[in-house]
């Protein structure tokens, strides 16, 4: 039971990556930007959330870091896409080929970084409940604020006025942009808040989860966080749940090998990538059900005045 209690602590850690990096795109998404770029975002973040954190010593300052470089390099991409009309698809891989180069550029330095002693965490009381302490209660504070931050979006979309602006231009700009709205600035605001938790993710993953820098450490988990947005049918409660099961059977491999489990490690490194394909196969059977959730601008530009 102890074991399980472990997992369920490492699942609930692992699962908060996707969950930042998943419920960004999210946002992106239902404004009606594709970002393919959310590998790059969060390897760029990673560096400079480790970075600032060998430098202060500060881990919320390092979190800060990697939400601003997240930002920044949404920025960027959004100026291409939504005021230069460029293809969302390209820039995206784009954006993502040049963050894992530059960030592999300027982390050289940091590879034999070192942090300084991981603080730990643990809610009064509630830590000390046998199984369910271990388990649930003695997380990094930033567990806590990705599930708050899941139900805030989704109150945001479905019962906020500002929410289902966003939502209009996601489903049809035009008609937005005729009602007076200013499109292209709300998309551009979008982009930037789903690169901003992108690199939040990123910072957790190389201050937090690890806590390290080594070259392409994201190890395709940005791509997991966009096939996340599918899995959820664009609804931010199936982000959560989705990155918690896909969080899971990635701590899984080291469960099983802690528990001595003959089975070679190159199949168990291979199980949250073969739990993708197959859950996105599993859905794409029911193209009808994807259409009819997806905002209907996905991925098309948007020219004001055509």
């Amino acid at each position: 039971m102890d074991s399980f209690a472990l997992l369920i602590a490492a699942t609930l850690n692992a699962g908060t990556v996707l969950a930042l990096a998943g419920i960004g795109l999210l946002i992106n998404e239902r404004s009606g930007i594709l970002n393919l770029g959310a590998e790059g975002m969060m390897l760029v973040a990673a560096i400079a959330g480790f970075a600032t954190a060998v430098h202060t010593g500060n881990d919320w300052l390092a979190l800060g870091a990697g939400a601003v470089a997240g930002a920044l390099m949404a920025a960027a991409f959004g100026a291409l896409v939504i005021w230069l009309n460029t293809n969302q698809v390209a820039t995206g891989l784009a954006l993502s080929l040049f963050g894992g180069g530059f960030s592999a550029f300027v982390g050289i330095n940091y590879v034999q970084g070192k942090l300084g002693d991981r603080p730990q965490f643990n809610i009064p009381l509630l830590a000390d409940i046998p199984w369910f302490g271990p388990a649930l209660f003695r997380q990094h504070p930033v567990v806590y604020m990705a599930m708050a931050l899941v139900a805030g979006v989704a109150w945001f979309l479905y019962r906020s006025r500002a929410g289902l602006v966003l939502r209009a231009v996601g489903e049809s700009p035009e008609s937005a942009h005729a009602l007076g709205y200013p499109v292209r600035r709300i998309r551009m605001a979008a982009v930037m808040t789903g690169g901003a938790l992108c690199g939040v993710a990123g910072a957790y993953l190389s201050v937090v989860y690890t806590p390290l820098w080594v070259e392409g450490m994201v190890a395709g988990k940005g791509w997991i966080a966009l096939a996340l947005t599918t899995f959820a049918t664009w609804r931010p409660a199936r982000i959560l749940l989705g990155a918690y099961l896909f969080g899971g059977v990635t701590m899984l491999q080291f469960h099983l090998q802690g528990q001595g489990v003959d089975i070679p490690s190159q199949f168990l490194s291979m199980l949250p990538y073969v739990a993708t394909i197959v859950v996105l196969v599993l859905i794409s059977r029911n193209a009808a059900w994807i259409k009819a959730n997806m905002p209907a601008s996905l991925g098309q530009p948007f020219f004001p005045g055509s």
